[in-house]
């Protein structure tokens, strides 16, 4: 495998559990749109703003997440944002969802 190809894949795979990433990070903290990049950063999670931010206005959307504006001491007011009820719920069976995927796959793996 070249490491294109493995790139991609491994993109293909982030896309598919960022959203459960996302509400983990918020599930800890309220955190602004670069904390949360930074976070999953350090966690070897690639994600840029231009991915990010519809994901977080889909999830706001959908009512798993809130904001408020916060000032700044270096520039405009930021955005945080935080976990709702609904999305605490929605994390929980996310989470339930991976653990099952992934122990089948482990299984699978070592057959």
């Amino acid at each position: 495998m070249t490491s294109d190809n493995r790139e991609q894949v491994l993109a293909q795979m982030r896309k598919g559990v960022l959203e459960m990433c996302v509400l983990a990070i918020l599930s800890k903290s309220d955190a602004y749109s670069n904390d949360i990049i930074e976070t999953l950063q350090k966690n070897h999670i690639l994600m840029v703003e231009g991915t990010l931010y519809p994901l977080l206005t889909r999830m706001k959307n959908q009512g798993y997440l809130s904001y408020r504006w916060e000032e700044s001491k270096s520039g405009p007011p930021r955005k945080y944002f935080s976990i709702t009820e609904k999305g605490k719920v929605h994390l929980n069976t996310l989470i339930g969802i991976w653990n099952e995927f992934s122990h089948s796959i482990n299984k699978l793996i070592k057959q």
